[in-house]
């Protein structure tokens, strides 16, 4: 990070990207004004409006911005309207390439139940209540990235498709250090979760996390099956500390674990590399099926923003004033409609941010 002016770079990207990341840039804006806070701000281009302008969904342009500063904030990518298109350059390659790029390696996902929304989940209250969980998925090995890889024709005639699972021991290390670091501030308990009875990688990735374990035993260590894991999150999810796994099964598991807090419109994350230099992100999607209307919740963007101050900027106390703005702004009644529930005040996408700006320059 640099000495004096933080860079960020803004990345909106497809579907409700600008909405909620122009909100996101107000907070940003309103700690800049009212807390001193010394930024400059910088757009690029991902996804499938980057495709559209350059013909690339990751312009080496948006790369160089990412790569110069000290932190990039998010929006969404993809649609319908590029499904079409040859994977090499769907929106979603521009993702996967910057993440690969920056080497963030490191995806944070809390799944966290403010108490004001309990009733906006649709788990019984006394299962979610007081729910914090922190999922920590591996982000750039694994079958995502995995070769060799590709659709093709048998002797027959017949078309296959194939991927490949792969982790190094390198690699399963690095994640679990990360997890067991960030458990050391909570409860201290791990989760691995794996699929080792059938896959050989994961049967080396629950090897390598037990030698991990026995090296950390501050930390108290246990493992799962993701199947299991999917099924325990439903039944019981306050039993989970801090969970890490795998590229695609923290994929999976992150977005099962945020529908049990009411709503995956209040989700950020963050996503680190070895230095702490991070991308922040709602983790939602570009949902275009209401992109536009005004009426999507900026309030995971916006926490995005807060986590973004916590991990790579070492600024808790701005941090911790914009989750405080958040749940201010929902004690106050106002719901966005994927959070609305009868007798709240329902709201758009710009009131939303609005108050939360406010209760943020409010605060004593």
């Amino acid at each position: 990070m640099s000495m004096t002016t933080i860079k960020i770079a803004i990345v909106p990207g497809d579907g409700i990207g600008p909405e909620i990341v122009s909100e996101a840039v107000k907070v940003l804006s309103c700690l800049r004004r009212e807390f001193g806070l010394e930024i400059e701000l910088e757009e690029g281009l991902i996804g499938g409006v980057a495709y559209d302008e350059t013909g690339c969904p990751l312009p080496d342009k948006t790369l160089a911005l990412a790569r110069e500063a000290d932190a990039v904030l998010l929006g969404a990518v993809g649609g319908p309207k590029w499904e079409s298109l040859d994977i090499q350059v769907r929106p979603e390659k521009g993702l996967l390439g910057i993440r690969s790029a920056l080497g963030l390696f490191a995806n944070l996902r809390p799944a966290i139940l403010y108490p004001q929304l309990a009733d906006a989940s649709t788990l019984k209250a006394d299962v979610v209540s007081g729910l914090d969980i922190l999922i920590v998925r591996e982000l750039t090995g694994g079958i995502y990235f995995g070769q060799p890889r590709g659709v093709r024709t048998l002797e027959t005639g017949e078309r296959q498709g194939f991927n490949t699972l792969v982790y190094s021991e390198s690699e399963i290390r690095r994640i679990g250090k990360v997890a067991f670091d960030i458990a050391r501030k909570r409860g201290r308990r791990v989760c691995s979760v794996d699929k080792a009875n059938v896959l050989e990688c994961t049967e080396l990735w629950r090897e390598v996390m037990s030698e991990f374990g026995m090296r950390n035993s501050d930390v108290e260590l246990t493992h799962m099956y993701v199947d299991n894991a999917a099924m325990q999150l439903v039944r019981a999810p306050k039993q989970f500390d801090v969970i890490v796994t795998t590229n695609m099964f923290g994929d999976i598991l992150s977005d099962c674990a945020a529908m049990l807090t009411g709503s995956i419109g209040m989700l950020p994350s963050a996503s680190l590399d070895q230095n702490g230099k991070g991308m922040y992100e709602p983790i939602h999607g570009s949902a275009p099926d209401i992109a536009g209307q005004g009426v999507a919740n900026p309030l995971a963007t916006i926490l995005s923003v807060a986590m973004m101050l916590r991990y790579s900027l070492d600024r808790e106390d701005l941090a911790s004033r914009i989750e405080k703005a958040v749940r201010d702004t929902l004690d106050q009644g106002l719901r966005t409609p994927d959070i609305y529930t009868e007798k709240m005040t329902k709201v758009g996408t710009a009131q939303m941010g609005d108050a939360v700006v406010f209760a943020l320059a409010n605060q004593t």
